[in-house]
């Protein structure tokens, strides 16, 4: 779907005020009509991605709310906390429908698998738990990282699952056994984010050393480094089709790579302070992002020069 965001006179990214504290997360619904934020001021809000009207605000979460993401069919919200709990939720009435509670610490970060049949959670207190995302039941609980798990994403198949630990490694899991399948190593600080590409071939990661690694996701090998960041890098998403990265920075910067050759294509300047998290629009054309700076912006990726966009 094409989204009718309007654009100021300048040519300024949409910017959605309405969080009282930091903005963590951002998703994008499966069909592009709405986006989801989540913050330290402990809500979710929804917002309409044509007007920029925040349409619902989630509220239950005793803490920050760290991450927020649709389920595949746009029917539900999950959601994380640093009170340990997901959340989940119904999208159209913001209704809470389940309340997901195993973890001992804080929990970082979750994905539902792409038949939404499953959702896998990572958490302060090391390790992963996939749960069933109809009734709550917890799965299966994988451990073996050494320090907090920070992020997680299933693959496009929903056969494997990547983590992103403090311990300076990426881990790939196999989803149904809980078995390692590979711990790839390469990072010079801690791991903060971790993505699957939209055909499951590679894996993206970055965190603490300010650079963004590609992996093969069947091998384990490393594939490319991209450099230019200053700071920490917090997120990371790929374009539907693949072919671009977005990398959320502590520098206050979002920027976007060419996936196969590593070339830096644009950095978005838009945020007063660091940038929390970032998601690709269905249709590739959008890139929403979330900042310290309490605001959500959206980004139109199909216009050449922006203000406040450095080529």
């Amino acid at each position: 779907m094409a989204l009718a965001v309007a654009q100021s006179a300048t040519d300024e990214p949409r910017t959605l005020n309405g969080h009282a504290n930091r903005v963590y997360s951002v998703a994008f619904s499966p069909d592009g009509k709405r986006l989801a934020s989540s913050s330290s001021d402990k809500t979710v809000k929804l917002w309409d991605t044509a007007s920029g009207v925040e349409s619902l605000t989630l509220k239950g979460h005793a803490h920050v709310v760290a991450c927020v993401t649709f389920s595949p069919d746009g029917k539900q919200v999950a959601s994380t906390s640093f009170d340990k709990t997901i959340k989940l939720w119904d999208a159209t009435t913001g209704a809470e429908s389940l309340t997901l509670q195993g973890h001992t610490m804080g929990v970082y970060c979750a994905d539902f698998s792409p038949d939404g049949k499953r959702l896998v959670s990572a958490s302060s207190d090391q390790t992963l738990k996939l749960w069933d995302a109809t009734t709550g039941a917890e799965l299966l609980t994988l451990t073996g990282h050494v320090g907090e798990v920070w992020s997680v994403a299933f693959s496009p198949d929903g056969k494997q699952i990547a983590s992103a630990c403090l311990d300076q490694t990426v881990r790939v899991w196999d989803a149904a056994s809980g078995a390692v399948v590979h711990t790839l190593k390469g990072h010079a600080s801690y791991v903060m984010c971790v993505a699957f590409s939209p055909d499951g071939k590679r894996v993206a990661s970055a965190g603490g050393d300010k650079v963004v690694k590609l992996w093969d996701a069947a091998s384990g090998a490393d594939l490319l480094t991209l450099s230019g960041h200053a700071s920490e890098i917090n997120c990371l998403s790929f374009s539907p089709d693949g072919k671009r990265l977005a990398s959320a920075c502590f520098d206050n910067t979002v920027k976007v790579w060419d996936a196969a050759s590593g070339a830096e294509l644009r950095t978005l300047t838009g945020h007063a302070s660091p940038v929390r998290g970032v998601a690709f629009s269905p249709d590739g054309n959008w890139l929403a992002s979330g900042s310290v700076d309490k605001s959500v912006k959206l980004w139109e990726l199909a216009t050449r020069t922006k203000a406040g966009d450095k080529k």
